[in-house]
């Protein structure tokens, strides 16, 4: 056999394990948006609780904070998705 048949069935036979990668990397980005969306919406509450007076300015500021986050995890998605169906 050459070397480039060697290669193509080496990439063959990791290609279910590069999609199952794909799915995990899709789901850690998906776990650590909501955790941060998560630690965002807990120190909002206190700093509203802590000063009521801010509490516009911290909300806006809140859902900064949260869209890009969730823009981040789904580019991470998107990224994990184009790996599976390429």
């Amino acid at each position: 056999m050459d070397l480039l048949t060697i290669l193509l069935q080496a990439v063959s036979d990791l290609t279910p394990i590069a999609k199952m990668a794909a799915g995990l990397g899709a789901s850690i980005a998906t776990i650590g948006a909501s955790m941060g969306i998560g630690q965002i919406g807990r120190s909002a509450l206190e700093s509203i609780a802590r000063q009521p007076e801010a509490a516009g300015d911290i909300r806006s500021n809140m859902i900064v904070s949260a869209a890009l986050i969730e823009g981040v995890a789904f580019f991470a998605i998107v990224v994990c998705l184009l790996i599976v169906f390429m």
